[in-house]
């Protein structure tokens, strides 16, 4: 049922797919990124790729379950057998089934479109890069998404994803940024995300290590912290 209403929200899904995928063309096309990747896709595919979790697990989930609040639609769920955490768990499943899609989209236009080589012999970090991503974004979004009105919800998941976007690696390298924002960077879920995944798809290995605890542990509080803190209405 998750999934189902995830589909029908074609405003959400656009955002969900069109910002990534019009900021990897664009950017792809206009090369003003810093950067030291021969070409702009190679850089950006990675980046591009945890926009999309963040995007669909943090800002459309968030939202959604938001309103839905307001609504009183999760205040009637409440009075069923279903629980916190069941509820919670099928909101991160729905959101990775969607990811799938995403994913995928924004591959083929990278390798099709714009002539896109993907580096192998890492890529198995990719999945679990995604796995733990979505597990982190989805458990932010649905911890606000429980605790705060609707409008405070939407004002603060935009801000938050604005922020992450500027200053998590996704489109300006961390060694761009100055050395106390860099290293307080490291320790976002969005940077550690992007880094594991510009490993996975042919970069430097060389911090891969600590970004996946990071990665791992903003996975396991943000949920856990959804599933105990989430508030029917």
């Amino acid at each position: 049922m998750e999934l189902r209403l995830l589909l029908r929200n074609g405003e959400s899904l656009l955002v969900t797919f069109g910002i990534p995928i019009v900021l990897l063309v664009f950017f792809s096309l206009v090369d003003v990124l810093p950067h030291d990747e021969r070409r702009p896709v190679t850089f950006l595919v990675p980046g591009v790729l945890a926009l999309s979790v963040m995007s669909a697990s943090m800002v459309a989930l968030g939202i959604a379950t938001g309103f839905e609040r307001y609504y009183l639609v999760l205040k009637r769920l409440g009075a069923t057998p279903l629980r916190r955490g069941e509820l919670v768990l099928a909101k991160v499943l729905a959101v990775a089934a969607v990811e799938s899609v995403q994913i995928l989209a924004v591959l083929a236009i990278a390798v099709l479109g714009l002539g896109y080589d993907p580096a192998s012999g890492r890529l198995w970090l990719a999945p679990l890069a995604v796995v733990l991503g979505t597990a982190a974004f989805a458990g932010i979004g649905l911890a606000m998404a429980g605790r705060l009105r609707a409008l405070a919800t939407l004002g603060l998941v935009n801000a938050l994803y604005l922020a992450l976007l500027l200053v998590g690696g996704i489109f300006v390298p961390l060694d761009r940024l100055p050395d106390p924002l860099a290293w307080s960077a490291r320790l976002l879920p969005s940077a550690a995300l992007t880094e594991v995944l510009r490993a996975a798809f042919g970069a430097s290995t060389d911090g891969v290590a600590q970004a996946l605890i990071v990665l791992s542990l903003w996975a396991v509080t943000a949920v856990a912290v959804a599933a105990r803190t989430f508030r029917w209405e």
